[in-house]
């Protein structure tokens, strides 16, 4: 069974003010999720981010879905 997809997101107070973010990253999940808002697609979100996978993103829009928020 797949490892659930949530455990790449964390939350740190010490980390972007306690705000979601990609585990090992200060990228938050408000971001990537905005980002594909307004049209950004995974490769160019890739291409900004080098350090992310596809992974990383789906985990970020799962979170924002199954939280009902990403701040």
């Amino acid at each position: 069974m797949p490892l659930d997809p949530l455990r790449r997101i964390v939350i740190d107070a010490k980390v972007m003010l306690g705000k979601p973010v990609i585990r090992g990253t200060r990228v938050p999940v408000e971001l990537l999720v905005e980002k594909l808002a307004f049209g950004a697609s995974f490769d160019s979100i890739r291409k900004d981010y080098p350090f992310l996978t596809a992974e990383d993103i789906r985990a970020a829009v799962l979170y924002a879905a199954r939280t009902g928020r990403t701040p």
